[in-house]
């Protein structure tokens, strides 16, 4: 077989690979682009996209139904779940659209179709041609786990991507894992008409971050109708009927009977089948490829981006490893990973946004910390839109005067923490932000009065 020589190969279209592609096109490079699937990776196709798609429908669904609240009356009011999937399906199906179209139109570059694996150094196989390159990006992402449950292969299970084809809602969906797919699919199935049951082996919801968020969060969605079954460490499946039954006791007994099961307990990398051992590569217990501070693997001229490298779970992390890696390459700009700063949400609503570190992590870390809380209720605008669940948490460095973490928990939290998260990143006091007069009535104006109660912890 002849090996056809390029500039450079990106396997993989999701977040990162295509934004690289597209800058190697730029710098005149002749480029291959390797998708077995879809464009535009999870993101688009299984993740943000179609999810919060479907979240937007859901609190559509969820406001109508307050109605009486606002001063009008829904009479008759029905769910299609078929419409339902049908929006979300279009809107996903026109953004992979728009990535493929990108790829195909990039000067010098070629779109190939297939599976792609690594038969030497720089030098892959795919659909019956073999290719090299000094430069191989790899964007290969990741994909649910499915746990080795006692049972597991006796029922019909689903997992982030197979529940968001369904096309009627289920009678009564119970989902393995309280963590942050669990609880968006939990909340959003619930507006939808299901009965929602979360089972998690930890004692409470979202074991990484504070008590009193995972509190919050669990009071949000308990008033929705979600039921939770938490300290569940004998997890089982088992038929029954049409349906399925969990057990969560050790001590056995009936168990949770649904229509349908949900198994949301973590990913993993899709780093099996790439012959990764034939180029030098390697990867560490989880599957997950091992990279230095600026995405590079073992093996010369080799990155490695977005989910596949397990230094970033998000699609934001993805994209800030491709500036990373273009910045390093044609910028003589030594940008790193670990320059960056946690940040990430929960899309439930009303949504949490997160930035640093939590109040445990920052009490551990034997710094002086200032603290300061406030419950969603202070908060103008969130009374007068009825969205008063939830509460603002900023944690400060005493001495420093900088942000350690926040965390906003109530309406617009997922945009709102985005101010504290820029101070940070510019690296100033938290008087920059508690000194400043904001726009009213808003929920970020709330931001500087959070700032002006700062309190030792």
């Amino acid at each position: 077989m002849d090996t056809e020589h390029f500039d450079a190969i990106i396997v993989g279209a999701g977040q990162a690979g295509p934004a690289i592609a597209a800058r190697c096109s730029r710098e005149g490079l002749k480029t291959a682009v390797i998708e077995r699937h879809h464009f535009g990776g999870t993101c688009v196709n299984a993740g943000c996209v179609p999810t919060k798609t479907l979240v937007a429908s859901a609190r559509a669904i969820r406001l109508a139904q307050r109605g009486a609240e606002f001063g009008f009356d829904v009479a008759h009011l029905r769910v299609d779940m078929a419409r339902v999937k049908a929006r979300k399906d279009a809107i996903v199906a026109k953004s992979r659209e728009g990535v493929e179209t990108w790829m195909r139109g990039l000067k010098g570059t070629q779109v190939i179709v297939g599976d792609a694996r690594f038969v030497g150094p720089a030098t892959m196989e795919v659909a019956g041609r073999r290719l090299s390159a000094p430069r191989i990006f790899l964007n290969v992402g990741a994909r649910a786990m499915r746990p080795a449950l006692p049972g597991i292969d006796t029922v019909t299970s689903l997992d982030n991507v197979s529940v968001m084809e369904l096309d009627t809602v289920p009678e009564h969906l119970v989902i393995v894992g309280g963590s942050y797919i669990g609880l968006e699919f939990a909340q959003l199935m619930r507006r939808l008409g299901a009965a929602v049951t979360v089972v998690e082996r930890s004692a409470r919801l979202l074991a990484g971050e504070d008590a009193d968020v995972s509190d919050g969060i669990r009071a949000i969605l308990e008033a929705e109708g979600v039921r939770f079954e938490l300290g569940a460490e004998c997890l089982s499946l088992a038929p029954a009927g049409s349906g399925v039954v969990v057990g969560a006791a050790c001590a056995g007994g009936e168990g949770i009977t649904g229509s349908h099961v949900l198994l949301a307990v973590g990913r993993r990398p899709n780093t099996d089948g790439l012959g990764l051992e034939q180029a030098g590569i390697r990867t560490d217990a989880r599957g997950c490829i091992e990279v230095d501070d600026q995405c590079r693997t073992s093996a010369d001229g080799v990155w490695a981006v977005g989910d596949c490298n397990g230094r970033g779970a998000f699609t934001h992390t993805s994209w800030n490893d491709h500036e990373i890696v273009v910045a390093n390459l044609f910028d003589d700009d030594p940008r790193r990973i670990s320059d960056r700063i946690a940040c990430y949400a929960l899309f439930i609503d009303p949504a949490l946004g997160r930035v640093g570190i939590t109040e445990t992590e920052a009490r551990a870390s034997g710094r002086r910390v200032l603290r300061a809380k406030m419950p969603m209720q202070r908060v103008g605008r969130a009374r007068e839109a009825g969205e008063t669940q939830g509460f603002m948490k900023v944690l400060v460095d005493a001495d420093t005067q900088r942000i350690l973490g926040a965390a906003i928990l109530g309406m617009n939290g997922d945009e709102v923490v985005h101010p504290l998260l820029d101070l940070m990143a510019a690296d100033q006091p938290f008087t920059v932000l508690s000194r400043a007069v904001h726009i009213h009535p808003t929920v970020s104006e709330l931001l500087p009065t959070l700032l002006q109660q700062l309190e030792a912890v």
